[in-house]
């Protein structure tokens, strides 16, 4: 009983440790998410407008949109729910902080941010109609809990849709990037159970994990998009100010390493855009359940 409540106390411990180092990470890349906002929810709006379509918000409805970063698709949402309301949570309060000032600008007022964690979240049980939840799935230190906590507070017939990256052989913007850099600097890959990118693209993945939170009428649906960085400087530059983990890697390296990588980068992309417009597919899946 002592080693269990001891391997229980480490678990939790590293997964505390997890979830600080993600909220500085998030704190720390925010103004860089503010500087590119405008590509990047261009880029993400198809899988935004995929997930609103599958929860089908009403006037009425009390949505929660987790990990929610600058704000959609939950401002979107809170469009459609005039009589309604949308909480927009996310671990990184700076983060949120970008929510507020873009919820103000678009006059949306029913809205409400909680910086908060997917697996402690601070609500009732049945509290919410619908929940949304663009991108964040595959960085939830512990995903089963994430499902339970999320059923738990989604009310008898709620919906719930959330995203994940695809497999790496569909999203070249993420490896263009992220294979040359391991390719220079011979890192050795985190295990598959790690947060990261594309930790949840096995096909049923997601499914499972909803039915094991007693979730049903499970489905997928993979989403195409596209990255239109226009020229290979604002791929690197945006690249390089938003993807916290390819920062990360890039800071311990030296300088003639960062520009031998920076030039390989740009050769890949002009050898696959020839014309050197540089507009990158991407694919995502999105999965639905309901309470």
């Amino acid at each position: 009983m002592l080693v269990i409540t001891k391997i229980g106390l480490k678990m939790e411990t590293q997964l505390e440790e997890i979830r600080e180092q993600q909220k500085a990470s998030w704190d720390k890349f925010s103004p860089g998410w503010k500087k590119w906002d405008d590509l990047m929810m261009d880029f993400l709006k198809p899988v935004g407008d995929e997930i609103i379509r599958s929860i089908n918000p009403k006037d009425n409805d009390y949505v929660l949109d987790i990990a929610g970063g600058t704000g959609e698709p939950g401002l979107t949402i809170a469009t459609m729910v005039k009589n309604g309301k949308v909480v927009i949570t996310d671990l990184s309060e700076k983060m949120l902080e970008i929510t507020k000032e873009h919820a103000k600008t678009r006059g949306i007022y029913n809205i409400e941010t909680r910086a908060c964690d997917v697996s402690e979240l601070p609500f009732a049980d049945n509290t919410f109609d619908a929940i949304s939840c663009r991108f964040g799935y595959m960085f939830f230190p512990d995903m089963l809990m994430a499902a339970k906590e999320m059923a738990r507070v989604l009310k008898p017939g709620g919906r719930i849709a959330v995203s994940v990256w695809n497999g790496p052989e569909k999203n070249f913007w993420v490896t263009a990037i992220g294979g040359t850099i391991n390719r220079n600097m011979q890192l050795t890959p985190p295990p598959p159970e790690a947060p990261g990118m594309f930790r949840c693209a096995n096909e049923g993945l997601i499914q499972g994990l909803f039915q094991k939170a007693g979730l049903k009428n499970t489905f997928e649906k993979e989403v195409a998009g596209k990255l239109n960085s226009e020229t290979t400087d604002v791929y690197w530059n945006m690249m390089t100010e938003v993807a916290a983990p390819f920062v990360a890697v890039l800071s311990q390296a030296d300088d003639a390493m960062k520009e031998k990588i920076k030039s390989e980068v740009y050769q890949a992309l002009i050898e696959k855009y020839p014309d050197g417009n540089i507009v990158i597919d991407s694919s995502a899946i999105v999965v639905y359940g309901e309470k």
